[in-house]
């Protein structure tokens, strides 16, 4: 997720994260009864405002999901947070002369992800732009532009298969990671010194292709046995996985090269060798 601080209305700050799994907005709850009800105590407003829901039986109370978002302090602090949807439904909760420049003002914010949602070349087009700029070849660019559009195909499999977004698609992640490269995908980021940074974007050529062959033949394996549930795409995902490792292994036996390797961004860059095979 990318987290950003924005100030939409005045000068009370409405903290937000972006999930890239769910393609959403997440907003800090207390931030947003802020700027509506212009409260000295946020929290304590959003508190109350709370257990009215509760005994009113409405759903939003029960919702909310969480999140760790910096404060004040500097410091992280799991915080209420809800999506576009939620927030509408608390806008009607909370009587204020500032909801309708708050709507506008949350229409705009996510004006842009919805424009790039009904016209995907939006988004390829700032995503090329943004690679040339942070200086990768034209190469790589291609390889990577072909990754997401091959991930999008694999996560449509998914939703039709009945399989929950979230939890559930970062577990099947996980594991055509562990099948194809021997690593988890946290295991893959520790292993390129990455903390927050998008993994596909510190991957090798070589790397990008053997993660894309994987999802691919997930895909096609998915449309041929219409598997029903998590359990049944999660065999689908390792089977389409082990394409991909049977391939790594052909590769590393013929070149003695290691493919799976440390490279991130900067090495990529840079041109560096991955290391030969001990």
């Amino acid at each position: 997720m990318a987290s950003k601080e924005i100030r939409p209305i005045g000068e009370y700050p409405v903290r937000r994260e972006w999930d890239e799994e769910l393609q959403k907005w997440w907003f800090s709850v207390v931030d947003v009864v802020g700027v509506l009800s212009e409260s000295p105590n946020p929290r304590k407003y959003w508190s109350v405002l709370k257990t009215r829901l509760k005994k009113e039986g409405s759903q939003l109370a029960t919702e909310c999901s969480q999140l760790k978002l910096r404060a004040a302090d500097g410091k992280k602090y799991l915080t209420d947070v809800a999506d576009t949807e939620q927030i509408l439904r608390l806008i009607q909760s909370i009587p204020s002369p500032k909801a309708e420049p708050f709507k506008m003002w949350l229409a705009a914010v996510g004006s842009q992800e919805l424009d790039e949602t009904v016209d995907p070349e939006l988004s390829i087009e700032k995503a090329i732009y943004n690679y040339r700029k942070l200086g990768y070849s034209e190469g790589w660019i291609n390889q990577r532009i072909k990754s997401i559009e091959v991930r999008k195909m694999l996560t449509d499999e998914w939703d039709k298969s009945g399989v929950k977004q979230g939890a559930e698609f970062a577990f099947l992640t996980d594991l055509m990671s562990k099948t194809w490269s021997g690593m988890t995908t946290r295991e893959y980021k520790n292993f390129k010194d990455l903390k927050k940074e998008n993994l596909r974007d510190h991957m090798t050529n070589t790397e990008l292709v053997l993660n894309m062959l994987a999802e691919v033949a997930a895909t096609d394996i998915s449309v041929a046995k219409q598997p029903e549930g998590f359990d049944e795409s999660a065999v689908v995902a390792e089977e389409g996985a082990m394409a991909a490792k049977v391939a790594r292994e052909q590769i590393e036996s013929s070149t003695g090269k290691q493919v799976v390797n440390q490279k991130n961004a900067k090495h990529l860059k840079e041109g560096d060798e991955p290391k030969k095979l001990e």
